[in-house]
């Protein structure tokens, strides 16, 4: 008997775990079916006794979007209506006139902020500070500019009217627009630089992006480059198979490059290099920034696993959840986090743990205090949580606030789009500078604008004078408080002359892309460059290239 006990009790406890487990679920699925028919409860009693009609296609989508809020930012509801909005994230293709638009505050309407080469608006005509005025005889004066492309978007081949107005001209002027297909570049710009490096800008991970990567690196390749420059900045991620393909390009065929892991079996998968890589040996620099977020970051991330690329730059958003398209009926769509992913060296990068937010809802980073260490092929330590963390990070300069006010005002804009008026032409987009005389009617065009913005240092002392009156010391720094206050009493002027070569700089690249275009934007935001002059430095120093990607030696003391 005594032998026997033990195989009577195990199938006894497996069979009473089975037991809750079933409980547990049936009780789950239950509540569930409760909370669902609390809901479509509500929705009715609203319909029938609410005192104004309700319109139940936007109370439920708010309230779906509310659910959907408490998850996480990329766990999203897409509509009938909003399914275009979709299509584009994931083709990088659209139907509409080809512009970038911008709500401009002073006229209180929409205007052209940036044509497309080669598309509809600027096939049109259209330039740069177009005011629009009407969209076929829709009044667009105070509407969002998300309003204003929904009425610019429609099916290839449609015509729409455009009333606008234009700076330079009396009377508006009406413009015929026949849309088309836009589709946007993944690699907006490449070229050589410093006669031997490949330099690729690349935008998004959109379909095919990753021939695109191939096709340019073979280009710059036939016109002489030996190493490669990669700008993600910027770039928040697309495909993740897209990713996996340009990576390939670089590593071995049969490497595994990222793994996900979900709640369901369908939700856990490996992702390898399936063809022979295209280049093994070139030296490779990748260029990230805070706004490199997920596919971005396994592309960075297993290059950096593999000892394959330098990282350059700033550490990176952190995104490692992996989302999935599911459809609805109605034609919607529900876009939703299935899994994590994971890159070569096992780590996940993801920052945020949306599943436990505080109680007014927000959500921490994890602190690097709480990330774990992990190695790459060569035996280099890495971290997971909080993104990636490049190998070299340049010291960038910190925007200052005069320059952050700018960048959202529209004076530069105008300014941009004045100095066309009077300039049929400028030097090429990688010698142009802005005259001193030019920068001195920009000052004079500021400052009788009356533009102002907050100080962070004024924003700092009056939280000191609290704290100062708090703990009773008032009275006896009176009146050095009372001096700062003065010294710090804001002077445009000369912020305006202390800051000048940096809004220079801004001034310059909005006057530039009036006459080049977005790649004549890049290539003169290209100098004066941190992180662009570290990666020349490290390309042009072999040795100091094969020690970054070589493992730490510990030295015995």
């Amino acid at each position: 008997m005594r032998r026997r006990i033990p195989f009577i009790v195990f199938p006894l406890a497996v069979l009473s775990i089975l037991t809750l487990l079933a409980f547990s679920n049936d009780r789950r699925k239950f509540n569930l079916s409760q909370q669902l028919n609390i809901f479509n409860t509500i929705i009715k009693e609203l319909d029938l006794f609410y005192v104004d009609t309700i319109a139940p296609d936007k109370l439920i989508k708010n309230g779906v979007d509310a659910m959907l809020s408490r998850l996480d930012p990329y766990t999203v509801y897409y509509s009938e209506d909003d399914a275009d909005e979709l299509k584009m994230m994931i083709t990088g293709k659209y139907a509409g006139i080809g512009s970038i638009i911008r709500y401009h505050t002073d006229k209180k309407t929409t205007v052209i902020a940036e044509p497309y080469d080669n598309m509809p608006a600027a096939k049109a005509g259209l330039k740069c500070g177009d005011a629009l005025l009407t969209v076929d005889g829709i009044d667009v004066k105070g509407m969002s500019t998300d309003s204003v492309s929904n009425l610019l978007r429609g099916e290839p081949g449609t015509k729409l009217k455009l009333e606008i107005e234009r700076p330079g001209v009396k009377k508006p002027m009406s413009v015929i627009i026949e849309r088309a297909s836009i589709s946007l570049p993944s690699l907006p710009y490449y070229g050589i630089l410093h006669d031997s490096i490949g330099y690729i800008l690349f935008d998004s991970f959109t379909e095919n992006c990753a021939k695109e990567m191939r096709r340019a690196i073979v280009d710059l390749k036939g016109r002489g480059a030996k190493s490669f420059i990669i700008d993600l900045r910027g770039n928040g991620g697309g495909s993740l198979q897209e990713s996996v393909n340009i990576v390939n390009l670089f590593v071995p065929k049969g490497k595994t490059i990222v793994t996900t892991k979900g709640k369901i079996k369908q939700a856990n998968e490996e992702y390898k290099t399936t063809r022979e890589p295209m280049d093994t040996e070139s030296p490779l620099i990748i260029l990230v920034d805070g706004s490199t977020a997920s596919a971005s970051e396994i592309l960075a991330g297993s290059l950096q696993d593999f000892d394959r690329a330098v990282i350059v730059g700033s550490r990176t958003y952190g995104k490692g959840l992996v989302q999935t398209t599911r459809s609805l009926p109605g034609n919607g769509y529900l876009k939703l986090t299935t899994s994590k992913y994971y890159i070569p060296s096992g780590r996940c990068v993801q920052a945020l743990d949306y599943s436990h937010r505080k109680s007014d809802g927000t959500v921490q980073r994890i602190p690097d205090s709480l990330t774990n260490v992990f190695h790459t092929a060569a035996g280099r330590e890495v971290r997971d949580g909080g993104g990636i963390r490049p190998d070299v990070e340049p010291k960038s300069e910190e925007l200052s606030t005069l320059l952050f006010y700018l960048m959202q005002d529209m004076t530069i804009f105008d300014y941009a789009t004045e100095y066309t008026l009077r300039n049929d032409t400028i030097a090429p987009a990688a010698t142009f500078e802005i005259s001193d005389a030019d920068y001195e009617l920009f000052k004079k065009k500021l400052i009788a604008s009356g533009f102002s913005y907050d100080m962070r240092s004024s924003k700092m002392l009056k939280q000191l004078k609290e704290m100062i009156k708090f703990e009773g010391y008032e009275e006896i720094t009176k009146d050095d408080i009372a001096s700062l206050e003065g010294k710090l009493q804001q002077n445009l002027g000369h912020s305006l002359e202390h800051f000048a070569s940096h809004i220079k700089r801004l001034i310059g690249d909005e006057i530039v892309k009036r006459y080049y275009g977005q790649k004549g934007g890049v290539v003169y935001n290209l100098r004066d460059d941190t992180d662009i002059e570290e990666a020349f430095k490290i390309l042009s120093d072999g040795e100091r290239y094969k020690k970054i990607l070589a493992p730490q030696q510990n030295e015995d003391i």
